[in-house]
């Protein structure tokens, strides 16, 4: 392709932004630093000087939409800003199982390939719907968003690694579900009703009789990163739009090569409607 074509090609193409809006208000994940933003001049002059807005940002890396690196539970993993510009961006899919899961739910393979078409190496995002809780939403709810949101089922990260997935985003607090991360500690009767739940639905004894927590605890994280499969939480944004429809796919974190995690941009391309 010459380069006027591509120029026209990419003229032709529709941005989706997948990216939750970032403020002093967006909760983090829980127990970590919130975002904080000072003034240290103003245009008209305050404190150090004049003539031009200057801040300080204070934040941990998982405050909005943020990709959970390598490094962040893989310690010999690869920082955010050592993994090369091509295994952030790629074809992908955008899968919306908003309407079969709720509180506690799980989702499976199976669930997200009835939907739409997946393939070997796809960048997948899963939208659970709980990107309407989000805390600029109108139905914004923290404790659901971050506690009571779906998570994967058992085996769901085998299947990830057997097809390869670039890289996974979700539209909630974890690609885990909550109850296998130390949220279950922090919110015992939360946890107590997401496994009874569970065991009414599934028939089992208890949350770790389906879930063994020697295999399943943070098991998004900590079975998947060293596979140098990472995710990003807290998506939103334009992700309704895209319900079940492939596109080319990206993610712009800071290039840091101490970063274990990164606040990031999220977007989807695809040609314009009608095109």
């Amino acid at each position: 392709m010459k380069v006027p074509e591509f120029f026209k090609m990419m003229d032709d193409v529709e941005l989706y932004d997948l990216t939750q809006r970032l403020s002093i208000h967006t909760p983090p994940w829980p127990s970590y630093m919130p975002l904080g933003i000072q003034y240290f001049k103003r245009i008209a002059g305050a404190h150090m000087g004049q003539g031009a807005n200057g801040q300080i940002i204070t934040t941990s890396n998982h405050v909005g939409t943020h990709m959970d690196g390598e490094i962040h539970f893989h310690a010999s993993g690869r920082s955010i800003g050592d993994v090369p510009m091509k295994e952030w961006v790629g074809p992908g899919v955008v899968v919306d199982i908003s309407d079969q899961v709720g509180d506690y739910d799980l989702y499976t393979p199976e669930m997200l390939m009835k939907k739409a078409e997946i393939k070997k190496g796809d960048i997948l995002i899963i939208n659970t719907g709980y990107n309407r809780y989000a805390w600029d939403q109108k139905q914004s709810d923290e404790v659901r968003y971050f506690v009571k949101h779906p998570g994967p089922g058992p085996g769901f990260h085998k299947w990830a690694m057997d097809m390869k997935i670039k890289w996974i985003g979700v539209d909630c607090g974890s690609a885990d579900h909550p109850m296998n991360t130390i949220i279950r500690q922090w919110h015992p009767a939360r946890f107590k009703e997401a496994e009874e739940k569970l065991m009414a639905k599934y028939k089992v004894k208890s949350w770790d009789d389906y879930f063994p927590q020697d295999e399943y605890y943070q098991v998004m994280h900590i079975k998947l990163f060293p596979k140098k499969i990472v995710h990003a939480e807290n998506l939103g944004g334009d992700i309704n739009k895209l319900s079940n429809k492939r596109a080319w796919i990206g993610c712009f974190p800071l290039k840091g090569i101490e970063l274990e995690s990164a606040m990031c941009r999220i977007v989807a391309l695809l040609p314009k409607t009608g095109k």
